[in-house]
């Protein structure tokens, strides 16, 4: 719904890893190009874009370098789910934003909610501070694709208050035309997470309680 008619209008899809939101980005109408800094990932979206005879371009790079990466401007840049967390600082994120969007254009952004980040894994206690005063260092066993995974690393992330959003688009220029909290999440990526009704889960314990996700449009004018 906050996407709206998308038919030949040009979409930058931000952290879009292997490219499978971009694709149904194309599917919808819409000239997407996705940007990631993985080459693994960019290299399978590619592979699945010939795959399925769709019209998408992917660059592989670092999203705070996106003026350099993406020619021309969008009329919508998206991003969503689980994409911040990885980011040290938002500023550069948003001037990137700023820079990449034509005049009227906009950007439409969901994402997990900030408060979600200060619980522990098991969600018992708060345990990280909900504003962005140091990363957040764990370490992981397996990933959110394989919880299973030979993978034992630490991960390092940020948790950016809605403040440090709000302030870094208003910063660049962006209007803020639409912000909603939820209190659920489309995916059963936390621990505890319940199935609630088709495709919401909220957090067991918590239902109806907590706000798990955001959205949020962004105007340049």
């Amino acid at each position: 719904a906050l996407l709206g008619d998308l038919r030949n209008k040009k979409v930058l899809h931000l952290q879009c890893h292997f490219g499978q939101d971009t694709l149904s980005l194309a599917r919808m109408g819409a000239l997407p190009t996705g940007l990631d800094f993985s080459e693994k990932a960019i290299e399978k979206a590619r592979e699945l874009t010939e795959e399925l005879q769709l019209d998408a371009t992917f660059i592989c790079g670092n999203v705070y370098d996106t003026r350099k990466l993406y020619e021309g401007f969008a009329d919508i840049i998206f991003t969503s789910y689980g994409v911040i967390g990885w980011l040290p600082e938002l500023k550069s994120w948003a001037q990137n934003i700023a820079d990449c969007l034509k005049p009227g254009g906009r950007l439409v952004f969901v994402e997990f909610h900030p408060f979600i980040w200060t619980f522990d894994n098991a969600f018992s206690r708060i345990e990280y501070s909900y504003f962005n005063r140091s990363p957040i260092i764990e370490t992981e066993q397996g990933t959110y694709a394989d919880e299973n995974a030979p993978i034992n690393e630490p991960s390092i992330s940020w948790n950016h208050a809605l403040g440090e959003v709000f302030g870094a688009l208003h910063e660049v220029g962006l209007s803020i035309s639409h912000f909603q909290e939820y209190d659920f999440s489309p995916y059963p990526i936390f621990e505890k997470s319940k199935k609630i009704s088709e495709d919401r889960w909220a957090i067991e314990g918590y239902e109806g309680m907590i706000p798990l996700v955001y959205s949020l449009v962004a105007e340049k004018l």
